[in-house]
C-alpha cells in the first residue's frame, strides 16, 4: 500500500472522486503544506496557517499506479488557477502535489510536465515534500457520501 497526498482546492468532491477509482482502498481529507503539525479548518480558513485542503489516498500501487492518479488529479480540477478553484479563493484552496519520496518527486513533476500541453494557461500546481499533515474534522470526512445518504436514505 502507498499513499497520495493531492491538494485541488475545496476536498469534498475530489475525495469523493478518488474514493470511487478501483484499487483506492481509503480516502481522507485533511489539511497539509503548513506552518503547524495541528491545525483546524477555523485556522486554515485565515489563510495564515499556510496549509492546503488535501486528500490523502491510500491506494493499492498493484492495482493503480501513482501516475493514474495525477492523471486523475489533472483532469478533476483547473491547475492554471493559482491560490483557488472555481469559487473558492485562497491559499487553502491552491493546487498542489505532495510527495513522500524522490520517485513520487519525479513522477509528479513528469505527469505535470505532460499535462503543461493541455491548457492554455501555466500550470500552478506546486510539488512539495509532504509536511504537517492534520486529519481534518470528522464532519469533512466522506463529506458527498453523507449528504447523498442523508438524501437518499
Amino acid at each position: 500500500m502507498q499513499k497520495a497526498y493531492l491538494a485541488l482546492g475545496c476536498f469534498w468532491k475530489p475525495e469523493e472522486t478518488f474514493r470511487q477509482i478501483s484499487g483506492v482502498l481509503e480516502t481522507e481529507v485533511g489539511y497539509a503544506g503548513g506552518n503547524s503539525s495541528n491545525t483546524n479548518y477555523e485556522e486554515i480558513c485565515t489563510g495564515k496557517t499556510g496549509h492546503a485542503e488535501t486528500v490523502k489516498i491510500i491506494y493499492d500501487e498493484k492495482i493503480i499506479p501513482y501516475e493514474k492518479l495525477l492523471e486523475v488529479f489533472f483532469e478533476i480540477h483547473d491547475p492554471t488557477q493559482k491560490d483557488m478553484q472555481y469559487p473558492d479563493v485562497g491559499t487553502q484552496y491552491r493546487s498542489e502535489i505532495f510527495y513522500e519520496n524522490e520517485q513520487q518527486k519525479k513522477m509528479a513533476e513528469q505527469c505535470k510536465n505532460l499535462s503543461s500541453g493541455k491548457f492554455d494557461k501555466k500550470i500552478e500546481t506546486k510539488i512539495s515534500k509532504i509536511k504537517n499533515y492534520c486529519t481534518a474534522e470528522e464532519y469533512h470526512q466522506k463529506y458527498i457520501m453523507k449528504k447523498i445518504n442523508n438524501v437518499f436514505g
